[in-house]
C-alpha cells in the first residue's frame, strides 16, 4: 500500500470540495464528495463491460421476472457481484453532452443502475436532492467534471488503498464537521491485528473443505473489519466459504459498505442500516467470528428507552441483562450485544472489539460498568486484552486496547487472562508522513510478534514479564467493605451560633413545628439557650440532657425534633468528644468518616480489616449491612482492569549531581550569550 497514493488521490479529491466554497457549509462537503467518489469508483469498474450489458438489455426477452434479468445483466457487468449499469452512459459520454443537460443526464444515469444500488444512492446518499442543489448554484459541472479526471479503476488503485482513501476523506470531512473523535475509522494494521488475534491457533478448525464461516461486525462503518477478515480467513483456506453480516448506523458509511459487498459478490442484504443497539437487524443469528470498533463515548441517552426495557424486561434472555454503562457511553452495550451472538455449539465463537480505556476501569463496585466486567470474569468469557500505542487512530490520539473473547477457550486459558502491554516503543514506528492524528503504525514484525505473545499464552517467558502477564479472573475482582468510625461532636453555644439559628427561618419553622403543643415554645427555647451560652459539651448525651432539663424547669418537654434541630445546630465534629450512641448503645457512624476498603476476592475481608484497618483506626468496624447484592455476602462485588497497576515500572530520578551540572550548564550558557548581546 502506498501512503503518497492514498494522499495524492484524497487532495485531489479534497481539492474538488473547495469548488463548494460560498455556495455550500463546511459541514455538507462530504454528503456531497463522498457519493461522487463512490459514483467514480463504479463507473471506473463497470467501464470495460458496458456494451455487454447494453447488448443484453436490447435482446432481452419479454416477460421475463426482476430476478432473472436482474442475474442476466449481473453476469454481463461480471464485476464480481450484484451490480451493473444499463443507462446509455458513463462519465466519458456524460462529459460529451450539453452541459445544461448534465443533471438531467446524470439522474438517468443513476436510474440505470442494478435496484440495489439505486437505493444505495438515491435513499441513503439522496443525490439526486445534492444534483439539484449543485445545478441550481451553478456548481455541478465543474464539480462533476473534476472527478472525471481521476482515474479510481481497480487496476490503478486497490480495494485496499480505496479503503484508506474513504477513511482519509470521512476524516478531514469528519474534522471539519467537528464530529466526536472516537466516530472515525479503523485503520488497517489495526484491523489485521484484531483479525490475526481473532485467527490465531485456528488454522485446523478453518482447514478442509466445505467449511463455512459467518463473520459479523455490529458497527461496520464502511465495511473494512469485514473485508480484512475475508482476505486473512481466504488466505488460510482459499476455499473457505465466509459470509458477512453487519450494521451501520451512518447513512454514507453504510452506502460505500454495501457497495463494497456488491461489488465483491457478496449478498449485500447482510449489510443492514439502522441503530444496531435500538433495532437489531440481525436478530436470532449467530456468528462463528464476530469483531467491532464501536464508536468511543458516543451519548445513548436519546435512545435509552428501548435498550433499558429490554435490560429491564428480559434480563439475560435479552442482550444487556449484565448491566448498562453511563448514558455517555455505549461501548460495553455493543460487548453485550456480540456476546449474545455467540453460537453455542462446539465451534463457539469469539470476538474481537477494540474500545477504550473507559470499559477497563469505569465505575465502583455494584456500577453497570464493573456489573458487566463482573459477568464476563464469572462467565470465563475474556480470553485477553492487548493495549495498543497511542496515536495510531486518524482522529485521536487515545490509548485503545484490544478485547479477545470467547466461549469456547482452550484447557489452559479457562480461568485466565492474558494482559499484553503493546504499548511500547518495541511495538509501533513513526509514520515518514502522518494521516490527521495518525503519527504511528504497528509494523508488519511488530503485529506478528503481539500475535505470537497471545498464541503461545506466554506469562513472561523468553523476557516477555514486561509486556505479558497471565492472571486468574478473579484477580480483577475485589470486595468493597464499609468502613465506619464513630460520631464524636463537641458542643458550644455561641454568640454566632445563636444568632444564626434565630436568622435560619428553615430551622426555626422546625422549632416552631415540634413545640406546637406548648404556648411560647420557641421563645423558651431562645431564653433557655441565652442564658447558657458560653457552655460547651465534650459529650452530645450531656448536651441533650442539659437541654432537656432546662426545659423541663420551663414547663416544656422538649421533643426529640427540637432536640435534633439544636444538635445540628450547635455540634462541631472533635476527635476527643465521647462517643455519640443510638438507642441500642451502639455507637453511631460519622458519615463524613466514612470509607471503604477494596479488599481482593480471594482475601477474607474480616483478616484484611485486621490487617490494614485496625492498626491505625482502633476505634472503626465493618459495616455489615453492607452486602452484595447477589451473593449477600458483606461488601458488593467490583471488577476493573487497571494495566497501570500491572504493568508500571519505576523509573527512578537522576541523581541530583547530574541535575546540578546540566543547570550549570545551562546557566553558563545563558551568561555567555546575554555577554554577546551587551558587547
Amino acid at each position: 500500500m502506498s501512503t503518497d497514493t492514498i494522499n495524492n488521490n484524497a487532495s485531489f479529491i479534497w481539492s474538488i470540495a473547495e469548488l463548494l466554497r460560498g455556495d455550500f457549509k463546511q459541514s455538507e462537503y462530504g454528503k456531497i464528495v463522498l457519493p461522487f467518489t463512490i459514483l467514480r469508483r463504479l463507473d471506473c469498474l463497470l467501464d470495460g463491460t458496458k456494451q455487454a450489458v447494453l447488448d443484453e438489455v436490447a435482446n432481452m426477452p419479454e416477460g421475463i421476472d426482476d430476478e432473472m434479468r436482474m442475474d442476466i445483466l449481473c453476469d454481463a457487468a461480471d464485476a464480481g457481484g450484484q451490480i451493473y449499469n444499463e443507462s446509455q452512459f458513463t462519465f466519458a459520454t456524460l462529459r460529451q453532452q450539453d452541459a445544461g443537460q448534465l443533471r438531467t443526464n446524470l439522474v438517468d444515469y443513476l436510474a440505470g443502475f442494478s435496484p440495489n444500488v439505486r437505493d444505495i444512492f438515491i435513499e441513503k446518499f439522496k443525490l439526486t436532492e445534492i444534483l439539484k442543489d449543485l445545478d441550481e448554484k451553478g456548481s455541478l459541472w465543474m464539480v462533476f467534471d473534476r472527478f472525471c479526471q481521476i482515474d479510481l479503476h481497480p487496476d490503478k488503485i486497490t480495494n485496499l488503498e480505496m479503503g484508506y482513501l474513504f477513511e482519509e476523506l470521512i476524516r478531514r470531512f469528519s474534522e471539519m464537521s467537528n464530529e466526536t473523535a472516537g466516530e472515525h475509522f479503523t485503520p488497517r494494521e489495526v484491523v489485521r491485528l484484531l483479525v490475526d488475534l481473532l485467527l490465531a491457533n485456528d488454522e485446523e478448525a478453518l482447514s478442509g473443505k466445505g467449511i463455512i464461516r459467518r463473520v459479523y461486525d455490529p458497527a461496520c462503518g464502511t465495511g473494512g473489519m469485514l473485508s480484512v477478515a475475508e482476505e486473512s480467513m481466504k488466505a488460510l483456506n482459499d476455499g473457505l466459504k465466509v459470509d458477512l453480516f453487519g450494521q451501520e448506523l451512518n447513512g454514507e458509511s453504510f452506502a460505500i459498505c454495501k457497495s463494497d459487498m456488491m461489488v465483491k459478490g457478496h449478498d449485500a442484504s447482510r449489510i443492514a442500516y439502522g441503530n444496531t443497539l435500538t433495532e437489531d437487524a440481525h436478530r436470532a443469528e449467530t456468528f462463528h467470528y464476530m469483531l467491532s470498533n464501536p464508536p468511543y463515548g458516543v451519548d445513548w441517552k436519546k435512545y435509552a428507552a428501548p435498550i433499558k426495557e429490554e435490560a429491564e424486561d428480559l434480563g439475560h434472555q435479552g442482550r444487556f441483562g449484565a448491566g448498562l454503562p453511563s448514558t455517555s457511553d455505549g461501548q460495553l452495550l455493543f460487548v453485550q450485544h456480540m456476546i449474545s451472538k455467540m453460537r453455542d455449539d462446539e465451534k463457539g465463537s469469539r470476538v474481537g472489539i477494540v474500545m477504550n480505556g473507559s470499559p477497563l476501569f469505569s465505575g465502583g463496585a455494584a456500577s453497570g460498568y464493573s456489573e458487566i466486567r463482573r459477568w464476563l470474569m464469572e462467565t470465563d468469557l475474556v480470553e485477553a486484552i492487548i493495549a495498543l500505542p497511542t496515536d495510531i487512530f486518524y482522529n485521536t490520539g487515545i490509548q485503545t486496547y484490544i478485547w479477545i473473547l470467547s466461549n469456547r477457550k482452550p484447557a489452559e486459558r479457562r480461568g485466565k487472562v492474558q494482559l499484553i502491554d503493546a504499548s511500547g516503543e518495541r511495538f509501533w514506528q513513526s509514520m515518514r508522513k502522518s494521516l490527521g492524528s495518525k503519527r504511528r503504525e504497528i509494523g508488519d514484525v511488530a503485529r506478528a510478534e503481539i500475535v505470537r505473545i497471545y498464541g503461545d499464552f506466554l506469562n513472561g517467558q523468553s523476557g516477555y514479564g514486561d509486556v505479558s502477564k497471565i492472571f486468574d479472573t478473579t484477580d480483577f475482582g475485589y470486595r468493597e467493605i464499609r468502613v465506619e468510625r464513630p460520631l464524636r461532636l463537641r458542643l458550644e453555644i455561641t454568640h454566632d451560633l445563636l444568632g444564626a439559628l434565630k436568622a435560619d427561618e428553615k430551622a426555626m419553622a422546625a422549632l416552631e413545628k415540634a413545640g406546637k403543643k406548648f404556648d411560647g415554645f420557641t421563645d423558651k427555647v431562645r431564653a433557655m439557650l441565652e442564658e447558657k451560652l458560653g457552655e460547651a459539651w465534650m459529650d452530645r448525651a450531656v448536651f441533650i440532657a442539659d437541654v432537656t432539663d432546662a426545659m423541663a424547669e420551663r414547663g416544656v418537654k422538649l421533643p426529640a425534633a427540637a432536640l435534633k434541630v439544636l444538635v445540628a445546630q450547635f455540634c462541631k465534629p472533635h476527635e476527643e468528644a465521647e462517643i455519640c450512641t443510638d438507642k441500642n448503645g451502639d455507637p453511631e457512624p460519622d458519615t463524613k468518616l466514612r470509607d471503604h476498603e477494596l479488599v481482593p476476592l480471594g482475601e477474607d475481608w474480616q483478616a484484611y480489616f485486621a490487617r490494614e484497618v485496625e492498626p491505625f483506626v482502633p476505634d472503626a468496624w465493618v459495616d455489615t449491612s453492607h452486602v452484595d447484592a447477589t451473593d449477600r455476602q458483606v461488601g458488593r462485588v467490583g471488577y476493573e482492569i487497571n494495566f497501570n497497576r500491572y504493568f508500571y515500572q519505576y523509573v527512578p530520578p537522576r541523581p541530583l549531581e547530574e541535575i546540578d551540572a546540566e543547570l550549570k550548564a545551562l546557566e553558563a550558557g545563558i551568561a555567555g550569550l546575554l555577554k554577546e548581546s551587551v558587547a
